[in-house]
């Protein structure tokens, strides 16, 4: 590989030996390399993870689906809900807050044979959520966790059960220690743990000791999520912590070449270099055909211009380019834009570790009145069932 693609973070870090790496045992799914796309709303939909998955094979896991809208059949969650004919496993992630819509969720995602696993989210921090006591805010009242948890675990049948969560709400409420130990005890396949607490939104840092903690505490595989933006950072966050696997978020996002770069360090191989400019524009050209093909051009193309904008950062393009990637409305105007570019660029080393997707700073987290005055209590919040956000 050549160095210049490598960050001095990451220079030194030596490839794996024979066995130093198992894959990840997720009930019956042995997942190889140990690699999970973590669910991101409004980007880990079909065609995302279709083109993520010709790079390098691992679990793909859906975007958040709503269970409330989920049981009551509504036709935008079920789109949301469905999978390509040539994907497998079929991994999708559940929100819910109230462990009746839970259970008929899985029930009926079960009952249809629509799911190979089933991941619940207990980690989103957007305010309109945990304002009603949902997502993140869940795991501070560990019963209803558990009930919920519980919920998902027996409607399940054959079909591996994992959750997802932060560390907690800040530092003063640190949840995920009781988080995988509820998980474990429901009979949960795994667990996995963004090492940052709603507070901190994607704000600096991931604190991977955290992972390391828990896995301590648990004795379920547990994988890691934060701060993966090169394949050797999953080889310096397993050998640091012990985990069982990585979650991949944000680091993908216009690169899901990632994929093929962690396939090859698990596998004892260097990485080969980034795609140059026009390999990197074929790419977008035919994610963006697949988003036009599952939801209509207009729709597709409206919520591509944020992976656009992802998948040319760093290269050299014209003001006026980079203002159209905002306003492009059809497939054509889309490649009309690069028809006359420098297709010989070489992806640019600057670009490598530079973040993608949400960038937010830190927050006070917004919960119903009262929220924290009975930690105790298992009774899900009024109205938190009805609104979902992010995958946390």
């Amino acid at each position: 590989m050549n160095p210049v693609y490598r960050s001095t973070l990451n220079r030194d870090v030596k490839l794996p030996g024979p066995g130093e790496f198992a894959p990840v045992q997720i009930g019956q799914m042995c997942i190889w390399p140990p690699v999970v796309l973590a669910p991101m709303a409004g980007v880990t939909n079909y065609p995302f993870r279709s083109v993520c998955s010709r790079f390098g094979a691992g679990l793909y896991v859906s975007e958040m689906i709503n269970a409330r809208p989920l049981v009551d059949g509504r036709d935008k969650t079920l789109k949301l809900a469905d999978f390509g004919p040539d994907e497998s496993p079929r991994s999708l992630q559940l929100y819910g807050s109230d462990p009746y819509y839970v259970s008929e969720a899985v029930k009926r995602l079960v009952n249809e044979g629509r799911i190979d696993h089933l991941d619940m989210n207990f980690g989103c921090p957007v305010p309109k959520v945990t304002r009603k006591g949902g997502g993140a805010a869940i795991p501070l009242k560990p019963n209803l966790l558990r009930n919920i948890v519980r919920a998902a675990v027996n409607n399940s049948q054959r079909i591996p059960v994992t959750i997802k969560f932060r560390m907690g709400l800040n530092a003063n409420y640190l949840t995920f220690l009781t988080a995988g130990r509820v998980a474990e005890d429901e009979g949960c396949a795994a667990v996995g743990l963004h090492a940052r607490t709603a507070a901190q939104l994607y704000h600096g840092h991931a604190e991977w000791n955290a992972i390391a903690e828990l896995k301590q505490a648990v004795k379920i595989p547990v994988l890691g999520n934060g701060d993966i933006w090169e394949a050797e950072d999953a080889l310096r966050m397993m050998r640091q912590t012990g985990c069982d696997g990585v979650i991949v978020g944000r680091g993908c996002l216009g690169r899901p070449w990632l994929f093929r770069d962690l396939a090859d360090v698990f596998n004892g191989r260097d990485p080969i270099n980034p795609p140059n400019f026009g390999e990197v524009l074929d790419i977008m050209f035919g994610h963006a055909r697949k988003l036009c093909e599952w939801f209509g051009e207009r729709l597709a193309m409206h919520s591509f211009r944020r992976h656009a904008s992802w998948y040319t950062k760093g290269f050299r393009m014209t003001s006026e380019v980079r203002g159209g990637l905002m306003r492009v409305e059809t497939l054509e105007q889309l490649q009309e834009l690069f028809r006359g570019a420098d297709r010989s660029q070489p992806f640019p080393p600057s670009a490598m570790r530079v973040v993608r997707g949400k960038t937010t700073g830190v927050q006070k987290v917004a919960l119903p009145a009262g929220f924290l005055n009975n930690l105790d209590d298992d009774t899900p919040s009024p109205g938190a069932a009805n609104d979902a956000g992010d995958g946390g």
